[in-house]
Formats: C-alpha cells, sequence, structure tokens
C-alpha cells in the first residue's frame, strides 16, 4: 500500500450515514456523519450523504477532494442486501481511486468479530441477521418494510400507530403510550392514515423511542410491542445458530433497549460486538487496497 494511500469506510443506513478517513496505519484523520443512505429508497441521495461526510473527514484531515483519488474506499449501504440496487451503486462512477460497495449488514459482522466467523443481528431502523462462516455469508430476514424489518424502530413505530388505530376503534385500550402517540397528530386517525402514505421507514423509525420509553414506565402497549420485538429478534438469532453461527453479536442503535426482552436462550450465544459497521467497512477497505498492491 503506497505511503500516501487512503482508507475510507462507510456506514450507511436509514436513518444516517457515517464515514471514518483513515491512513494505511490505521490511524483517524477525520470522522464524520450526514443524511441517511439506504439506497433501496434512493441511490442519488444516499451517494450524496456519502460524499458529503467524505468531504467533512477530508477537511478535518487538511485534505480536499483533489486527494480522492488516493482513497480505497468500502460503501457499506444499506439496501445493497438485493442484487438489483447493489449493481446499481457499483455501476455508479465514484470518485475514490478504488470503490468496494457491500451491505451494512456484512459490514457489521465483520466489525463485530473482526473479520474472524461470527454472525450479528442488526436492530436499528430496520433489522436484519448475517452471518460470516468458513467464507461464506447466510442472511436472514432484512427484506425492508413493509414485507419484513420486524421487530426494527421501523417496524415499533408502524406497529405502535397500529395499535392507536385499533384503541380509537374502541378494540383495545388508551394507554399512555397511545394517547401520547395519538396527540401528536392532534388526536386524528385520518391524519395518521394520510402521513403513512408518504412515511419512510426512517420517519417510523423516529417513533421507536417513545415505544422504548414507556415501556419503561410498564406502559402495557409500550410493553407488549418490546416483547414480541424480542420474539422477532430471536427468530432471526435461531436461524443463524442453526446455520452454525454460535457467537452472535447485537448491534444498531436499538440494540440496547431491545437486549433485556430477549430470550435467554438467545442472551447465551451474545457476545459484545468487538466493533461497529464502520469499524468493519474500514476494515474491508483495507482489504481491499492489500488486494490491489497484491
Amino acid at each position: 500500500m503506497k505511503a500516501d494511500a487512503l482508507l475510507l469506510g462507510v456506514d450507511g443506513g436509514g436513518t444516517r450515514c457515517r464515514a471514518r478517513l483513515c491512513a494505511p496505519s490505521g490511524a483517524k484523520l477525520g470522522e464524520a456523519i450526514a443524511g441517511p443512505a439506504n439506497i433501496r429508497f434512493g441511490l442519488e441521495d444516499s451517494l450524496t450523504s456519502v460524499l458529503q461526510a467524505t468531504r467533512e473527514c477530508l477537511r478535518q484531515a487538511g485534505l480536499s477532494t483533489r486527494d480522492l483519488p488516493k482513497i480505497t474506499a468500502c460503501l457499506a449501504l444499506a439496501g445493497a442486501s438485493e442484487p438489483i440496487d447493489l449493481a446499481d451503486a457499483q455501476r455508479q462512477k465514484h470518485p475514490f481511486g478504488r470503490t468496494t460497495v457491500t451491505s451494512d449488514a456484512h459490514a457489521a459482522c465483520v466489525g463485530a468479530h473482526r473479520g474472524h466467523d461470527g454472525g450479528v443481528i442488526v436492530v436499528g431502523t430496520g433489522t436484519i441477521g448475517w452471518a460470516e462462516l468458513a467464507g461464506r455469508h447466510y442472511r436472514v430476514g432484512g427484506w425492508g418494510l413493509p414485507i419484513s424489518d420486524e421487530g426494527s424502530g421501523a417496524w415499533l413505530g408502524c406497529e405502535a400507530l397500529r395499535r392507536v388505530l385499533w384503541a380509537h376503534d374502541g378494540r383495545v385500550a388508551w394507554t399512555a403510550l397511545l394517547s401520547a402517540l395519538f396527540a401528536q397528530f392532534q388526536c386524528d386517525a385520518h391524519a395518521i392514515v394520510r402521513w403513512t402514505w408518504n412515511a419512510s421507514p426512517r420517519d417510523f423509525g423516529a417513533l421507536a423511542p417513545l415505544v422504548v420509553e414507556h415501556a419503561k414506565r410498564a406502559d402495557p402497549a409500550a410493553v407488549e410491542l418490546m416483547r414480541l420485538a424480542a420474539g422477532h429478534i430471536d427468530a432471526l438469532a435461531a436461524r443463524l445458530i442453526a446455520r452454525g453461527a454460535h457467537r452472535l453479536a447485537l448491534v444498531g442503535g436499538l440494540a440496547p433497549h431491545i437486549s433485556q426482552w430477549i430470550s435467554r436462550n438467545t442472551q447465551t450465544h451474545l457476545v459484545p460486538p468487538a466493533g461497529d459497521a464502520l469499524d468493519g467497512a474500514v476494515r474491508l477497505a483495507r482489504a481491499a487496497a492489500k488486494s490491489v498492491a497484491a
């Protein structure tokens, strides 16, 4: 690897995009956050977020866009687990010297286990189970809303609003959580329906913290939702364990809040993640740079 080479790792999710610029030694030169980078919901916007975060990293490092050709980048992006979306992202003319595009779940697994065998369950705006075992990867779930991503922040938000409408209909009792959510829509059921027409997973996920907070207060609806979410996480874990991933890391923004609700069997397979998706992306960028040098 050249002495002036640069490594860029990007973790692009449904809520935000993080980037880290490193020297070949691994020394961090800059780190930045930009908008969402889920290519399933807009490749152009996602790559705009990537470049915005990259430019800030370069600024922190005392560099400029003239240094982009020196960069070997790994863009670990939400939505890149879908073949068509991945191919579209790979076909783009990227400004870096070398670009690898992969999924954020893959990078999360590499980061969590420092490149060794193991599995992760990503619990953030979306959910997905991923394992790297003997050079092969295994995926469970993560097909995106509305058909998948059970147990995620977006799923929690959607299910919470569903119960608000149930309460409005008189099918379930009102709770503090449901009342608080209803108030956000001026207590207008039709306003909820209209909002969902154009709401993104990020929008639904923004409601999840309210569910988490009310679950801490033993709100019945919130507790039910957290238990249901944990059940979905347990199902992802069970499948990865059956594949041979006996060391699992729970990662993502919702992970610290869901861990107490998951089953004892899942708990026995959990290990603390050694790093996150951004660490994994940098590790993958380094591997790509070394493969070129070889």
